[in-house]
């Protein structure tokens, strides 16, 4: 009787936690209203003019000059492209600062290391997000690295499953518009878009990773597809983009966050 018992309630957890994802997904991508995007400020390693920067973000935020200004009007502006009915898509705050860094992500890509870490990620995040008005829908926590930093950044993650993500950023002004890029790429993977790009190459794949798959000649392409990352402008060749608005969400992207059908 006791086995019995404990295989019921594992079942019953199995069902609550099914159940709230297949919730979460339906709310993410009903589009019913406004999406409220939290972003929560870590200093990675505890750098102090890191530390100067993020208290600037905060300054930035009151006089109405946000680091991430351009994000809601982004969406607004590529949602209307597709005809979504909504006015405003999502809405961007700035959380508090988070003051202990989240579980690394695993080095290795099995499955088994890919869940327990999703499960340390989700511990770690109902313990440590402060608060924050509104309530968010997605839980974005900003790994910033000092503007001086030699070498690509890690590799940030976006999960629909919790809805949250881990984005690596530079601390500095002068990256203010690749930041949001990155930003608004991995805010799109929660509500359930995938990469357009080739992880061993990083390279855009074609078609559905082109701003203009049907441009003539195909390259070199003017924007980046926002969940390829870059814009090809030859063979084997495509570059970062500088802003936003050298970015689009594609058809195929579109379709994955259900802003038209398949």
């Amino acid at each position: 009787m006791f086995k019995a018992f404990r295989i019921f309630v594992l079942l019953v957890i199995l069902a609550v936690v099914g159940g709230t994802a297949l919730m979460q997904r339906w709310q993410a991508q009903s589009w019913r209203r406004t999406q409220v995007i939290t972003v929560y400020p870590i200093n990675v390693d505890g750098n102090p003019a890191t530390d100067a920067y993020l208290d600037q973000l905060d300054q930035l935020e009151q006089r109405g000059d946000s680091a991430f200004a351009d994000i809601a009007p982004y969406f607004q502006a590529e949602a209307r492209r597709y005809g979504l009915a909504l006015s405003q898509p999502v809405q961007v705050v700035l959380g508090r600062r988070v003051r202990e860094l989240p579980p690394p992500v695993p080095r290795e890509a099995g499955m088994l290391s890919a869940m327990g870490w999703s499960l340390k990620m989700r511990w770690w995040a109902w313990r440590k997000t402060p608060p924050s008005s509104p309530v968010p829908d997605v839980r974005l926590y900003l790994l910033y690295h000092p503007g001086d930093f030699n070498g690509p950044l890690p590799h940030s993650t976006g999960m629909e499953k919790g809805r949250m993500g881990l984005v690596h950023l530079f601390a500095s002004r002068a990256q203010q518009g690749p930041n949001q890029v990155v930003i608004a790429h991995e805010a799109l993977h929660t509500f359930g878009a995938t990469d357009k790009y080739d992880p061993g190459t990083l390279m855009p794949t074609f078609p559905e990773g082109y701003a203009a798959p049907d441009q003539q000649p195909t390259l070199p392409q003017d924007q980046a597809e926002l969940m390829a990352g870059r814009i090809p402008v030859r063979p084997g060749e495509a570059r970062i983009p500088a802003h936003l608005g050298q970015t689009v969400i594609g058809r195929r992207t579109a379709e994955e966050i259900n802003w038209i059908k398949r």
